[in-house]
């Protein structure tokens, strides 16, 4: 017996095989009823699609990809279970959706090579001021998308993280917590998050008549780089009563380093970071974080990352706003 073809399938369901096309490969609307007619009738039948045919006739080959350049002592931690896999779980369910699949890639070696992975397009998180990866995936051709704008660039389409107005959000937290002389811990790569951060902590400090006091800190060093940085910054401004570390990494590393100097938190010292993962949920005392709904951001990206597949340039989707978590890192 004969394998069922694409055209007995069509024939059955009553539709051009245009149209069961589109409905296994997900890249045209489809009516929700027809596609899923089509796709019981493809049980029934025993009909699979022919994938290395549609890669022929489409020239995809079903693989996108999420990358960073952000080191995995800050994007990922021990349990590997961070900023980046977080939203790698998300962007895999929806990349499934459209029968796709997603492949990982972590930082890479300068002379590594990325065209000999067959892909689409690639989604970059928080991409740096110069980050080799933009053009690496430029070179060969790559439709990309960031998370978080590339700094410096304004022909990549992004997903707005809003660092602004989190950074301002987390800023007024603490001082309606009693703050009055608040420093902010970033890093040494000119990532957006940080610029924006940055320029948000310039703004606040001078509306509200306070010595900025802004730390970077090397990204490789992880959290015990940020630990010895934090330790002399306390050391040196001992009227210092709260930090906001964005990198959550970092803010470990902040907390380690006020109780190595008996600063007690929050009573002392209020203490608030960005991203709401395992370390800030697990943190002694717990950090006031933020949502920054990195589920919707992820579903965001790669919905992004296929209109510009598609040729369709120029679009813009509007991405959630974040939400404070308040702990008792800065409850006083």
């Amino acid at each position: 017996m004969s394998k069922p073809t694409i055209s007995d399938l069509a024939r059955l369901a009553g539709v051009s095989k245009t149209t069961v096309s589109h409905a296994f490969s997900g890249r045209r609307h489809v009516d929700p009823e027809t596609c899923k007619k089509i796709r019981e009738l493809a049980r029934e039948m025993g009909y699979r699609p022919n994938r290395s045919a549609q890669s022929l006739r489409t020239g995809r080959t079903g693989m996108i990809a999420l990358a960073s350049s952000m080191p995995f002592s800050i994007a990922a931690g021990p349990s590997r279970l961070g900023f980046f896999m977080e939203i790698a779980a998300t962007a895999a369910v929806a990349s499934l959706t459209r029968n796709q699949a997603l492949c990982l890639i972590p930082p890479m070696e300068a002379d590594s090579e990325l065209d000999a992975i067959a892909m689409d397009g690639a989604i970059l998180v928080e991409p740096f001021l110069g980050d080799p990866m933009v053009d690496r995936f430029f070179n060969i051709g790559i439709p990309l998308v960031s998370i978080g704008r590339v700094p410096g660039r304004d022909d990549i389409p992004f997903i707005d993280l809003h660092s602004h107005a989190t950074a301002l959000m987390v800023l007024n937290h603490l001082l309606d917590a009693g703050a009055s002389q608040i420093a902010l811990i970033t890093g040494t790569q000119r990532r957006n998050s940080y610029l924006e951060t940055e320029a948000a902590y310039s703004a606040f400090c001078e509306s509200h008549c306070i010595s900025p006091i802004l730390v970077r800190v090397d990204e490789t060093g992880g959290e015990a780089e940020a630990e010895q940085c934090c330790a002399a910054l306390l050391a040196d401004h001992p009227g210092l009563d709260a930090l906001y570390v964005p990198v959550d990494a970092f803010a470990s590393g902040a907390t380690k380093a006020a109780k190595s100097l008996h600063r007690d938190v929050p009573g002392t010292l209020c203490l608030a970071t960005r991203y709401d993962g395992t370390r800030a949920k697990l943190a002694d005392p717990p950090l006031t974080a933020v949502d920054l709904h990195l589920d919707d951001l992820a579903k965001l990206a790669v919905d992004l990352l296929n209109h510009t597949i598609d040729g369709q340039t120029g679009m813009t989707l509007m991405s959630p706003m974040p939400d404070l978590i308040p702990r008792q890192s800065s409850e006083r």
